[in-house]
């Protein structure tokens, strides 16, 4: 029973037991799944799960595993061993997630358990991901989170391999990435005086330690994290740390204190365009990964329009007005990711086939992005959009309004042949708190997750395999409604999760 669903298990006679002397063998290589498994196990079960070279829990890193991908994994459990085997650190941290799940749930809490046998079923398991991209964008610059909270977070993640953390580290509302050379952004931009008329101020912002730590963290995990930082539009806190930056420098605003979008946007000068360089570098040094998202939705041209600076800028670029800066910019700023060896990342299209696309409209805009040669990873908004109330209860908290997201309706996002994957946005304007943040979250990412992963997705299957699941989420003190199964799948939806637009399985 679990989630996401491996891609083959055969269950096995026997079981093998953890108790005080069980220790954990583990090849070059394998160490750190090794201790990331003591260290997930030993606050419920005290078990001290010590590396000994006579271990009879194995792991074992083997690059000639070629079959397995690069986030698979086998594991072979029986009355004498546990033997947990992959071709790269990643897979062997998807394989701890396995061996969690597979012992009780009680396994998964913060506080001694009494009276629990902790073992595992006999099994063989061999396991890879459907799609490679399988992400949660957290907004953070909406309301600020604790590092600690992004840490459970990744955790959360982890636990459903989910493997992309996107963090959304600045917008209208506030800045939370550290940069030296602007230090400003954080000073000014990472405060706001109130949040929407209530009167309360709100701030915050990372340190770099804060974040290359996060960084190692998630990487334990098999959790990579993309870092974005908006441009040309969503750019209020900067103009409120650095004027000149705007399109109008002699103009003072403060941190946006509304939600909606600001018609304040960087302006097109030199200046501005080493402004943004300079964040980038920085960003760079703090995230090694290779995807930068730099933004791109929802930038109003207005100033652009009536600008000075914007028209010599339209034409000393020879370009046909205003509206094509937003392109142009994105797209220096994408030249600029790809000299440094990053791949860029961007909500619509700008016009350089080099960076990932995310579409969070609709399915047409993913497919006119594939076919100009862009990769894609969908986000559309009617499917993967958690700030949106999960049900049309009456007793369901408030959210973003105009629509309802299900777990069933991010179960059966659109999936268009040849995208990367998909992701969902927890966007925080109704998530003050860590507690909203998780009660927003699931159980929608536990069904993102199996739709992901799962070779052969089937929404029945998975609901039936989340009724065990929710007791793990509850040993875990994630606050979680039940999965709502009042509304069955279309014969039309549950055929879409096995259609020419899903990838075939592949050979073991």
């Amino acid at each position: 029973m679990i989630v996401p669903r491996p891609t083959r298990v055969v269950r096995r006679h026997g079981r093998f037991a953890l108790d005080e002397d069980t220790a954990i063998r583990a090849t070059p290589g394998a160490e750190g799944a090794a201790r990331l498994l003591r260290h997930l196990l030993r606050p419920a079960t005290g078990l001290p799960l010590p590396l000994h070279e006579d271990g009879r829990v194995v792991f074992a890193l083997d690059e000639r595993l070629v079959g397995l991908g690069d986030e698979g994994y086998a594991l072979t459990v029986n009355e004498h061993a546990v033997v947990l085997r992959a071709a790269t650190r990643q897979g062997l941290a998807h394989g701890v997630q396995t061996i969690r799940q597979l012992l009780p749930a009680q396994a998964l809490g913060s506080r001694p358990a009494s009276g629990v046998e902790w073992a595992l079923p006999g099994v063989d398991v061999r396991d890879t991901p459907r799609l490679p991209w399988r992400g949660v964008l957290l907004d953070v610059a909406r309301h600020f989170q604790p590092a600690p909270v992004l840490r459970r977070f990744v955790d959360l993640l982890a636990l459903h391999k989910l493997n992309v953390l996107h963090l959304h580290l600045t917008d209208d509302q506030g800045w939370r990435m550290p940069v030296p050379r602007y230090p400003l952004l954080t000073e000014v931009g990472g405060r706001r005086a109130e949040t929407a008329g209530d009167g309360v101020p709100h701030g915050g912002a990372y340190t770099r330690s804060e974040l290359a730590g996060l960084v190692a963290y998630a990487a334990e995990r098999g959790v990579r994290v993309v870092p974005e930082i908006e441009m040309p539009g969503h750019a209020r806190a900067a103009l409120a740390a650095y004027p000149h930056l705007g399109n109008d420098p002699g103009r003072r605003l403060p941190v946006w204190t509304r939600w909606g979008v600001s018609d304040a946007v960087f302006g097109v000068g030199d200046a501005t365009l080493e402004f943004c360089r300079d964040v980038l570098d920085e960003v760079l040094e703090v995230f090694p990964g290779r995807h930068v998202h730099l933004g791109g939705d929802e930038c109003p041209t207005t100033e652009w329009e009536s600008g000075a600076g914007a028209a010599e800028r339209v034409a000393r670029e020879g370009l046909a007005g205003p509206h094509e800066l937003h392109g142009w910019f994105l797209r220096a700023m994408a030249d600029h990711l790809v000299e440094r060896g990053r791949v860029p990342v961007s909500w619509e299209r700008i016009g350089d086939p080099r960076a990932v696309v995310m579409p969070w409209r609709d399915a047409d805009d993913a497919r006119s992005a594939l076919d100009g040669g862009h990769d894609v990873v969908m986000a559309p908004h009617r499917s993967t959009y958690l700030d949106y109330p999960q049900t049309a209860d009456p007793d369901e908290p408030a959210g973003q309004p105009g629509l309802v997201v299900t777990a069933h309706d991010v179960y059966h996002l659109p999936l268009p042949t040849g995208v990367l994957g998909a992701q969902c946005a927890l966007w925080t304007e109704y998530a003050p708190t860590p507690h909203d943040l998780e009660r927003l979250a699931f159980p929608r990412l536990a069904a993102l997750a199996d739709a992901l992963w799962s070779q052969r997705p089937s929404w029945t299957d998975f609901t039936d395999r989340m009724r065990e699941h929710g007791s793990r989420l509850t040993a875990l003190a994630v606050p979680h409604r039940p999965l709502d199964t009042r509304r069955p799948p279309t014969a039309r939806e549950e055929a879409s999760t096995q259609d020419e637009t899903r990838s075939p399985v592949p050979p073991c």
